[in-house]
């Protein structure tokens, strides 16, 4: 009895270990979602104090994602090879380094490199947490691991923009933006202690070859930054159609890393990438509708914050305040989602695309429908509808995505899927502001007014000029979501097939399965493979 009950404390103190662990690890991961989006609020102070051009100020967004797609697949490869916990640590110390940097750059070129450095640091932590998710927890509980780490994820990105607000209101418009860099020295400081007391030391099943692919991660990181870099330098206010050559730099690298790795494994090594890995529906149509998502959601986000701030003239912290409910509403669809993922599977995923185009559909109509007054609080009510189906999209997908992946790769496949989000981040956001600020210009200029930002709206020409430009821009996100929904739906139809040859073959009761659930264990990634 006294053995029992022994091996039950045990059990109880090591699961408590377990999640201690995870909320590290959430913890720095909003760590850096807060940092992203609350340096953004900070733009117009940093101007004013280092006296940047918008050039500069472009770079210090476009040099943090660049930086941060860049490090994702060697940082994911090299935790899966050594030991996750300890680039963890490497990397939260970097960031919180890097962040004091920031606070003390007395130029603008100074901040552009340590931002940039943050970027590195960021791209470098993000895979461990991944992967020590995918080592900390099994099955149903790996789903509400995820489930809450959207949660979190949600709530930081709702409060970015107004604890940066306050931020800058208590150190002043000159000086302010400092304190978002210095808020993450001591929260970091914290972090480091909790994550070098909880992170688990022990056996993460790592890969059997040691070796380190150098030049496959360097073919492959020059083919992400000739990919990102036209796109994170697209403003929406033209620029030379020269930087387009850089995507056909990208496919040169890229095909050249394919080759290099397929020899590489050849000659008996492991390559940076595992290309079985495409072989697993699960983890290839994964992949596909969180880059799609990805290229319409932080796009839509943008052009709502333009479309209040200089088509309606709101000011930054009311305008930032509206999207305050599809934060909200996202992130308790991600705790529910978390619980649901196992039971339901892909056609969870599938009804939060549907709630989320229902969503931004609503929210274009709020914004060219509604009399300028109404329209925030109209847009914020649409925004509840597609945080909800947003919910249900991302933390399932994501525990869907990486359910057949073998624990010693759960690190580089983890950071193709946050590349993935990047990469389609970069091009949907070019793309939409193109759209958005090319109508805004071309229809100013033929009413006579000017494009302007802020100092309100008047009541002809120049705010109908907006809300083409937005009913557009959302026309464009609302298709890519669109297409996600579709490739959701696919996924969703082979499984279902597979589930059902399986059965047709006598193999066992997988009821589960055949309604859409995660699979597991071998049968799961034997209908992966034959899919």
């Amino acid at each position: 009895m006294s053995e029992r009950t022994g091996e039950q404390v045990d059990g109880r103190t090591a699961d408590r270990q377990r999640w201690r662990a995870f909320g590290v690890c959430v913890a720095v991961a909003a760590l850096t979602i807060l940092d992203l989006s609350k340096v953004n609020v900070g733009l117009p102070s940093i101007e004013q104090s280092l006296h940047a051009t918008s050039s500069s100020l472009q770079l210090i967004v476009a040099g943090y994602a660049l930086a941060f797609g860049l490090a994702l697949v060697p940082a994911g490869r090299l935790g899966d090879l050594t030991n996750r916990r300890r680039l963890f640590v490497i990397g939260l110390v970097a960031f919180t380094v890097s962040s004091l940097l920031c606070a003390l750059a007395p130029t603008i070129e100074v901040l552009t490199v340590t931002r940039i450095l943050q970027g590195f640091a960021a791209g470098t932590q993000m895979p461990q947490v991944i992967g020590l998710v995918q080592q900390l927890f099994r099955g149903e509980e790996r789903g509400r691991a995820f489930g809450l780490f959207g949660a979190v994820i949600g709530v930081s990105t709702a409060l970015g923009p107004t604890i940066g607000g306050g931020l800058i209101a208590l150190g002043g418009e000159q000086d302010g933006w400092r304190l978002l860099f210095w808020m993450n020295v001591p929260l970091g400081v914290a972090a480091l202690v909790a994550a070098w007391r909880l992170l688990p030391r022990g056996d993460q099943g790592r890969a059997t070859d040691r070796e380190l692919d150098v030049v496959g991660i360097l073919l492959l990181g020059v083919a992400i930054v000739a990919l990102m870099l036209p796109f994170v330098t697209t403003s929406g206010g033209g620029g030379s159609a020269a930087r387009w050559l850089w995507l056909a730099v990208s496919a040169v690298f890229l095909v050249g890393f394919v080759l290099w790795e397929q020899g590489y494994k050849r000659r008996g090594k492991s390559p940076v990438v595992h290309f079985e890995l495409f072989r697993r529906s699960s983890y290839r149509n994964g992949l596909a509708i969180v880059a799609v998502y990805f290229a319409a959601l932080p796009a839509s986000f943008l052009m709502v914050t333009l479309y209040l701030q200089e088509g309606l003239g709101l000011a930054p912290v009311f305008a930032g305040m509206v999207s305050i409910p599809f934060a909200i509403t996202s992130a308790v669809g991600s705790y529910v989602g978390g619980r649901l993922v196992n039971r339901i599977g892909r056609a969870l995923v599938v009804a939060g695309l549907g709630a989320v185009v229902v969503g931004f559909v609503l929210l274009m109509l709020a914004a060219v429908l509604t009399p300028p007054e109404v329209t925030p609080w109209a847009m914020a009510g649409a925004f509840l509808v597609g945080g909800l189906g947003g919910g249900f999209v991302v933390s399932p997908n994501q525990t869907l995505t990486l359910a057949e992946v073998p624990v010693e790769q759960s690190g580089v496949a983890g950071s193709m899927q946050q590349l993935g989000q990047r990469v389609g981040t970069a091009i949907g956001t070019a793309v939409a502001t193109s759209i958005f600020y090319g109508i805004v210009r071309s229809e100013s200029a033929g009413s006579g007014g000017g494009a302007g930002t802020g100092g309100g709206a008047d009541t002809g020409g120049r705010l109908d000029a907006y809300h083409d430009a937005f009913r557009s821009g959302t026309t464009f996100t609302v298709s890519l979501i669109a297409v996600a929904l579709v490739l959701a739906v696919a996924d969703l139809v082979v499984r279902r097939r597979a589930a059902a040859r399986e059965g047709d073959r006598g193999e066992g009761d997988r009821g589960e399965e055949g309604r859409g659930g995660v699979p597991d264990g071998r049968h799961g990634a034997e209908a992966g493979r034959q899919d």
